[in-house]
């Protein structure tokens, strides 16, 4: 999948929270915080830990999950620049609420607390940013909940390929996810999503390419997953 990357010459363009800050204060922010790399597979923070930073993602791609007591893991989303990650445990200072795992390598910037809640209190707008995300956060669990409801795995399975593809116009559109990630997402089987992924290839809506997934039919997971067309 084709990823946008932020002007090199501000660390912040594109970044939706910080849009609405002056240049000055852009600066200030991009001063204040930390450069990061990650290597895929590496874990970012885990689930508890103390919401110390928030981290700007500036290339690559993060899977967002939360763990079973049995081990399991349900990916909540999967977070590519220029969006971030970590806001919401910054705000009442409590540890996070789910863990985080580089599934690219990845570049980052890291705020820590204190600047990002001077911020917030010097920036009052930012406010209006950080709730959007917030309500973006219950949509997102609310579908989620409802998706396990009303949906067949292999619908569900089509609906995360949807949301992972993106606004891509692209006839084709490479996923780096491997099929464990996926079964992770669509709440399955490793199994199960591999029958899915092998019905959705035969019929010419996609094809794997080791551990990629190359969709080549959007529209027509759309209808499987029964996502009004746009």
């Amino acid at each position: 999948m084709e990823v946008r990357l932020p002007d090199p010459g501000d660390a912040l363009t594109g970044v939706e929270m910080f849009a609405g800050l002056e240049q000055e204060v852009r600066q200030r922010v991009i001063a204040a915080a930390v450069p990061r790399t990650y290597r895929k597979g590496q874990i970012l923070f885990v689930e508890n830990d103390p919401g110390e930073s928030l981290i700007v993602l500036k290339r690559g791609a993060v899977a967002v999950f939360r763990t079973a007591p049995t081990g399991e893991r349900a990916v909540l989303t999967v977070v590519r620049p220029p969006d971030v990650l970590g806001e919401l445990s910054l705000l009442d200072g409590s540890g996070r609420s789910a863990s985080a795992e580089a599934i690219e390598d990845c570049t980052a910037l890291a705020l820590s607390r204190a600047a990002f809640m001077e911020l917030v209190h010097s920036n009052p707008r930012i406010l209006d940013a950080v709730m959007r995300a917030l309500g973006a956060l219950i949509r997102r669990l609310t579908e989620q909940n409802a998706d396990h409801v009303f949906l067949d795995l292999p619908g569900r399975v089509a609906k995360t390929l949807v949301r992972l593809a993106g606004e891509s116009q692209a006839p084709m559109i490479t996923i780096e996810l491997n099929q464990s990630q996926l079964a992770e997402m669509a709440g399955g089987s490793r199994q199960s999503v591999n029958q899915a992924i092998g019905s959705f290839a035969s019929r010419g809506w996609l094809r794997t390419e080791g551990r990629r997934i190359v969709v080549t039919d959007v529209a027509a997971l759309r209808r499987r997953a029964g996502m009004v067309d746009k």
